[in-house]
């Protein structure tokens, strides 16, 4: 068996209230509660955080404090392409696993040609990431893919209208040697067909609609995997430390049981 954990970290900003300003980073409250887990494998979005223009910080500062504050993993990063219209939130994403990893990619994700309206602007928005690596549990390959989609619903817009990035991910998790899982933030509203069109693939994710973002009711944050693996069990963590909460799921390869 192992364990794997899907968490946006909200570039370590301890949740606070839903008025409440952005706060300073905890990185150490965040490595505390990711050591609590004892996961397998983490699945980070939001890591770092963004700036106002694109900007991004070289050597990412986070990443380091997370490397530094989870001995015993090892892991990969990687941000997505700087956008000039960026709003001053969470990016990059990173995968820590017990084990070590190999063969580390990154596939950009275009954003689709919408404006929404921001800190007094017109903005486009950012091109979005997924990364993966794959990894060996026990002599047994296993896959790691990680992104953070678009989340359409705060633009006015749906993904069941723009599903690019999403089939993006589908399409490289079913083209992944198996077994793999596909971990992130796809924030997807309830009413949006993210589900059904992983499940018509024959994947599905650990949770059935549980509650996973403190700003709305909505199941955001997923764990994809195959036949080839069975769940054995699921837990959603809540934490101060994001405004999500972690989804922690146990799993099993089916001809080991």
């Amino acid at each position: 068996m192992f364990t794997a954990l899907t968490f946006n970290m909200q570039n370590g900003e301890p949740w606070i209230g839903p008025d409440a300003p952005p706060s300073a980073p905890d990185l150490a409250a965040t490595c505390a509660f990711l050591r609590a887990t004892h996961a397998d494998i983490l699945f980070l979005q939001e890591v770092e955080r963004g700036h106002d223009g694109g900007a991004q910080t070289e050597p990412p500062p986070h990443f380091a404090a997370l490397r530094d504050g989870l001995p015993g993993y090892h892991s990969v990063f990687a941000y997505p392409p700087p956008n000039p219209d960026e709003i001053p939130f969470g990016l990059g994403l990173a995968i820590f696993s017990k084990t070590p990893l190999t063969g580390f990619w990154k596939e950009d994700l275009d954003p689709p040609d919408l404006t929404f309206e921001y800190g007094g602007r017109v903005r486009r928005p950012s091109p979005r990431l997924l990364i993966g690596a794959r990894t060996e549990i026990q002599g047994r390959p296993l896959g790691l893919l990680n992104t953070h989609l678009q989340a359409f619903f705060m633009i006015g817009a749906s993904s069941d209208d723009h599903p690019h990035q999403r089939r993006r991910v589908l399409a490289r998790l079913a083209a992944e040697p198996r077994p793999a899982i596909a971990a992130g933030d796809f924030n997807c509203a309830p009413e949006e067909n993210l589900l059904g069109e992983f499940a018509a693939r024959g994947f599905h994710s650990v949770l059935d609609g549980e509650i996973t973002w403190r700003r709305r009711a909505y199941s955001l944050d997923h764990i994809f995997y195959g036949s080839d693996l069975a769940l054995e069990s699921k837990k959603i963590l809540p934490t101060e430390s994001s405004d999500h909460h972690a989804v922690l799921a146990r799993f099993a390869f089916p001809d080991a049981r």
